[in-house]
């Protein structure tokens, strides 16, 4: 990419758009950021609140609302527009009618002549990032979708409120859709170097139902979290800053983010939550963890229920 200040275009002001916005701000990754919305107004006012809080940020950054010509000059254009999910409703439920609505959204972003890395943060995230990737032309390294990075994360800090460490030490990875059919990787967790299995060992509190049930806890977090605030934003915020981060920072960083798969895995032609590394020109290579049979046999279940809810959409 062309040296020149770095540039993120945010696509949708909603709890998403705005909660990543203000974390962008917080931690000055990036140089510009223009955000985009149909609701102009509140792209505005939002513009205008963020820019307030500059005299306290840690580096300058240029804020300002805009349309999408403005992505013709920007390094990373975020898409977190589209229908939320509503109680009861699971992510699956969203494909139709997001899968529409983000035809029109990137048709007007490639119009600008935006050639950079696209990051997906809608649901049902995995298919949307398909159908970025597809409705773009771009090369699959350059479309990322937010994947499981923020189940990684409540996994990793569930591990660590319940081994009493700190969240940053627990490695541990969910992979597969970023939804009901997700699976922990409970073969390589770790605590600071030690396998799960032998950290156990010195817990004599521990309950392997206990571990059972922070996943269950993991993946149905989201659900946890509508039924008593209406929406999650604050957390997949965060994780989109990592990944803004990671990339406008060349950082080699190894994120759960949804990849599109050419055999990894044993899966073809399907973006899905992995390990992957992020740099500078998007995804440099998806790490292929070496699974036992039950997860295999889940992440390929996860694949399946994936590329059958994409088929009644793709294949019409």
């Amino acid at each position: 990419m062309k040296n020149r200040v770095k540039r993120v275009a945010v696509i949708g002001t909603g709890f998403v758009g705005s909660s990543y916005s203000f974390a962008l701000l917080n931690q000055g990754i990036t140089d510009e950021l223009v955000l985009i919305d149909l609701n102009k107004e509140k792209a505005e006012g939002d513009a205008m609140d963020l820019n307030h809080g500059l005299p306290f940020a840690p580096s300058r950054t240029k804020i300002w609302y805009g349309g999408y010509e403005e992505c013709g000059q920007a390094d990373i254009v975020v898409i977190t527009a589209g229908a939320n999910q509503k109680p009861g409703e699971t992510r699956l439920d969203l494909v139709e009618k997001n899968t529409s609505i983000y035809k029109g959204i990137v048709s007007e972003i490639m119009a600008s002549g935006f050639d950079g890395i696209f990051i997906v943060a809608a649901n049902p995230v995995d298919i949307l990032t398909y159908a970025v990737w597809k409705f773009s032309g771009f090369p699959k390294e350059r479309v990322i979708g937010s994947g499981t990075i923020l189940d990684t994360a409540r996994f990793r800090f569930l591990l660590g409120e319940y081994f009493d460490v700190d969240t940053r030490n627990v490695h541990a990875y969910i992979i597969g859709e970023h939804g009901d059919t997700e699976l922990p990787v409970w073969s390589h967790a770790d605590i600071a170097g030690t396998s799960l299995s032998e950290w156990t060992k010195n817990n004599s509190e521990f309950n392997q139902e206990d571990l059972e049930q922070i996943f269950i806890n993991v993946r149905d977090a989201a659900y946890h979290i509508i039924e008593r605030k209406g929406a999650t934003y604050y957390g997949i915020a965060m994780g989109l800053v990592r990944l803004t981060k990671a990339i406008l920072q060349n950082e080699n960083s190894v994120l759960t983010v949804s990849a599109y798969l050419d055999g990894e895995y044993g899966q073809k032609d399907i973006f899905i939550g992995v390990p992957t590394v992020v740099n500078r020109d998007g995804i440099r290579e998806v790490v292929e963890l070496d699974l036992n049979d039950a997860e295999n046999e889940k992440f390929a279940h996860s694949a399946s229920v994936l590329k059958e809810t994409m088929a009644s959409v793709f294949n019409k």
